[in-house]
């Protein structure tokens, strides 16, 4: 939000339930984008909201920096239980999803020197978002003024997601010198899911290189896409897996990064530590909500009904492209789509446009999320076929 809208009661938030958020206005949306595509489950789930209360009046700050804690403890065994046992085996828990992609760089740097092969680059995709700390911003593949900063990009190389040709001409050139690849499953800018035969190369070149594949599921986690976890679809699995939005609801800030077996068992066999700690990484509260929110998700079957909400809005969307001839196309998978949206003369909306027609929408009655050249629908699993019909006729309102 730039400073000019500071202020403005349309904009500020007062309540939330179910799938509706009220503004200071008196306005009442529906929300299309779950939060900041975090609460997966809707608000106010009451027995999120109870567990949270359990661990405040029992634990108010147990942490997990020198110590370990009760909680963390369980949530760390529901999150590897859900991510699949049989592959991971370990948790290293963070506040965000930009702190764990840079504990992540850590890790896998620090896994290849523990194998005596110390290697310090990392490949990232052009278009891709890992978060604004300073590790994270340097995968970041969008230009957000990362030369203003300062963020030092000299080990992080880039190739366009979904270019074969790009990724072997890399890999040939310094291949042995590849520490990991981080991959979102599908990139949260535009939502563009990653080809079979690009995930195919990159397996490839992890048996060959023994770099170390990243999935960066911050976005994609806790059934957005379809599966528990994107990479679950994956022919071979990721060796660190990265998840936040989805981790409490929407609730707390927690992140985790999901250790496949062979990566910690070189730190369990070397007792080695990993140098990251954050004051409230697996502190008792967030790892809490963790739990509770891995309960709900079973309790309610919310991947079930998440796959029967994206059958709807898929078909939502396609009358959308058929009937407007504004609405060129969309991308995307499960509950994590755009919109594609032209002007007049047939070229992409521009960011002030794109902005213009948010704004509208949220005026129909729905809030989305903007996104390059068009617009981005990210509701919870929890929808209902009529809230489905609803986001739609405010987008088509707005767009009229």
């Amino acid at each position: 939000m730039p400073p000019a809208t500071h202020g403005d009661d349309a904009l500020c938030a007062v309540r939330a339930d179910g799938h509706r958020i009220e503004f200071a206005n008196g306005h009442t949306a529906l929300d299309g984008n779950s939060g900041l595509w975090n609460a997966n489950l809707g608000y106010n789930n009451p027995r999120i909201a109870a567990a949270i209360s359990e661990a405040a009046h029992h634990a108010s700050y147990l942490g997990a920096f020198r110590y370990e804690n009760r909680y963390a403890r369980e949530a760390a065994d529901r999150l590897t239980a859900v991510a699949g046992p049989d592959h991971y085996s370990r948790v290293l828990f963070a506040s965000s999803g930009g702190a764990a992609n840079d504990a992540a760089l850590k890790v896998a740097r620090h896994y290849h020197v523990l194998c005596g092969r110390p290697r310090t680059n990392i490949v990232a995709l052009r278009g891709s978002y890992h978060g604004l700390t300073f590790g994270g911003f340097a995968l970041t593949g969008e230009d957000l003024g990362q030369r203003m900063f300062g963020v030092d990009t000299r080990l992080v190389r880039h190739v366009t997601a979904n270019s074969i040709s790009e990724l072997r001409l890399l890999m040939e050139r310094s291949g042995d010198q590849i520490a990991a690849i981080v991959l979102e499953p599908v990139l949260g800018s535009g939502t563009v899911p990653l080809t079979d035969e690009f995930l195919a190369e990159v397996l490839r070149f992890r048996r060959e290189t023994g770099m170390l594949i990243i999935a960066d599921e911050v976005a994609t986690g806790f059934g957005r896409t379809g599966p528990m976890f994107a990479s679950h679809e994956w022919p071979e699995q990721p060796d660190i897996l990265i998840t936040s939005k989805g981790l409490t609801n929407g609730t707390l800030p927690a992140s985790a990064l999901v250790l496949a077996r062979t990566v910690a068992d070189a730190f369990v066999e070397q007792d080695a530590m990993i140098v990251h700690a954050e004051t409230q990484g697996g502190s008792s509260i967030p790892a809490a909500a963790i739990t509770a929110t891995i309960h709900e998700l079973n309790r309610l079957d919310a991947l079930t009904n998440a796959r029967q909400v994206s059958s709807l809005l898929h078909d939502a969307m396609t009358e959308l492209v058929h009937g407007h001839h504004h609405v060129t196309g969309s991308e995307g998978r499960g509950l994590f789509r755009t919109l594609h949206i032209v002007n007049d003369d047939g070229n992409p909306l521009n960011g002030p446009r794109v902005a213009d027609l948010v704004a509208r929408i949220r005026e129909a009655g729905a809030i989305v999320h903007p996104g390059p050249g068009g617009i981005q629908l990210v509701p919870s699993l929890t929808y209902t076929p009529s809230e489905v019909d609803e986001l739609i006729a405010c987008i088509a309102s707005a767009l009229r």
